[in-house]
């Protein structure tokens, strides 16, 4: 199983980027798909999550301004961020927890997008 992101770049603060994960590879079924964050020398943070029904979980620092939603017949999760802040700067993680068969799960990461937001 492989997780691919993309979508990061540079945008000035108000700005909108939007983010996309695909999950590739042996996949009987994908459960809960969600985006992280981290900066140097801080730990990765979760930013929004989205379960396989379609509910929503968000970080407070991002309500309001950022939007998750999830494609299943692609097994791809996107991230509208919109009202980009500088402290939004970070890599951007995809995360996925993924069964490749009905009896087993297992947790996957992507590789990174850099987000970089200028003032």
């Amino acid at each position: 199983v492989q997780l691919q992101a993309s979508g990061g770049g540079l945008v000035q603060a108000g700005g909108s980027l939007r983010l996309s994960c695909v999950a590739s590879g042996s996949i009987f079924w994908a459960n809960a798909m969600g985006w992280y964050r981290q900066v140097p020398g801080k730990q990765r943070e979760l930013v929004a999550r989205i379960d396989r029904g379609g509910g929503t979980n968000y970080a407070d620092f991002v309500k309001d301004r950022f939007t998750i939603s999830r494609d299943n017949a692609k097994n791809t999760i996107y991230l509208q961020m919109n009202s980009l802040k500088p402290e939004d700067t970070a890599v951007y993680y995809c995360a996925a927890d993924i069964s490749q068969s009905p009896w087993d799960r297992d947790d996957y990461w992507g590789q990174g997008t850099q987000v970089t937001v200028s003032s």
